[in-house]
């Protein structure tokens, strides 16, 4: 899905795992030599090389800890400004680099994800990042890379409250991520990423049925609609594409979208980006659909001159025409395309305080 771009540069910023990985390195290179890096200079997978100034150093009891402050640049990020805090210790020969959770970072509970239950929420990427630069390490000073690091990052318990690690069975704090070490502003990949990780956490638990929805209100009346659990909840927001696309190759037997009337009506329009900057609704094509439902040619002829789909959807429900129904169906219609077959589908929209105005089921 293409990023969203502003009309001016932002300024990229840095993981959460390319912090844990310089501050590693510097606690390593503390831990062999006695003094700190600072700044401490790393490689990332495609060949940057940010230099990071330590927030903390500290060697003492054979245990080295730095400190960085992660700037995510101009992207919103919830741990932007937060410090990611690595310990390092040596362990026993032949052990190699373990990982551990700190204050602040989660501990995975749940199957599916790219990492053991059990295992500190420490991705892939940023574990290779961190071997990588203990090994490069070791071999420069002609050392053991056999170490225990530990990740920490205060006030990640609640800073984890804003992300979907505990929907995903994370618990205990955050993730450290990143697959390149670069924040790209407004690129949305980690909301998609978030959105394919509760699709993979779904199917591994076993779940016959979720539900991706559009916002809270949609999400808290579908999930009441069903009675379905928490970790069945999918949480699209405007990457219906993103979702639908992840579906078709990894399937699951049943999937209801959920969302507010104006979102669904631009679903409902083939577009697959729901957001105010990438797709808008059609109102001739909605005055076409209104009258296909049952509104007079006087009627369906206001709609190009409403101020919002919402006020065209209010005139539906004084007139008893069930314009969310053909809104759910057309919407139906673009998922199942997008699919391409093989999972039941179902539609239900919703106005803003929760109310079911449209339903369409398989």
């Amino acid at each position: 899905m293409p990023a969203r771009k502003p009309a001016h540069a932002l300024r990229k910023g840095w993981t959460t795992g390319a912090c844990a990985t310089a501050a590693a390195a510097a606690a390593f290179e503390a831990l062999l030599t006695g003094r700190f890096p600072d700044p401490v200079r790393i490689v990332l997978p495609k060949g940057e090389r940010p230099s990071f100034p330590l927030a903390r150093a500290t060697l003492e009891n054979g245990a080295a800890t730095a400190g960085i402050i992660k700037d995510a640049g101009d992207d919103p990020d919830v741990t932007h400004g937060a410090e990611v805090i690595v310990t390092v210790v040596k362990s026993a020969a032949g052990s190699g680099v373990a990982f551990r959770a700190g204050d602040g970072v989660g501990t995975v509970t749940r199957a599916g994800l790219p990492l053991a239950v059990g295992e500190p929420a420490i991705n892939p990427g940023p574990r290779k990042m961190m071997e990588g630069v203990i090994r490069a390490l070791a071999a420069e000073h002609d050392a053991s890379a056999d170490v225990t690091i530990t990740v920490s990052i205060p006030g990640g318990q609640a800073l984890a409250e804003k992300t979907l690690n505990g929907r995903l069975g994370i618990v205990g704090g955050l993730s450290i991520l990143g697959t390149t070490g670069v924040v790209v502003p407004y690129s949305c990949a980690s909301w998609i990423s978030g959105i394919h990780s509760g699709i993979d956490v779904a199917r591994a638990a076993g779940l016959t049925h979720v539900a991706g929805a559009t916002g809270s209100t949609s999400e808290d009346a579908v999930q009441k609609m069903y009675d379905l659990p928490k970790i069945a909840m999918i949480d699209m927001g405007d990457f219906a594409g993103g979702m639908l696309k992840y579906l078709r190759k990894h399937p699951v037997p049943w999937l209801t979208i959920a969302g507010g009337f104006g979102k669904l009506c631009k679903l409902a329009q083939g577009a697959l980006d729901l957001h105010a900057q990438r797709s808008r609704i059609d109102m001739n094509a909605l005055a076409t659909l209104f009258q296909e439902a049952g509104a007079t040619a006087a009627l369906a002829a206001k709609v190009p001159g409403a101020n919002t789909a919402l006020e065209v959807l209010g005139w539906s429900r004084e007139h008893g025409i069930p314009l969310g129904d053909a809104v759910a169906r057309r919407a139906r219609e673009v998922a199942l395309a997008t699919l391409a077959g093989g999972i039941r589908v179902d539609v239900a929209v919703f106005d803003r305080e929760g109310g079911l105005v449209g339903h369409v089921g398989p």
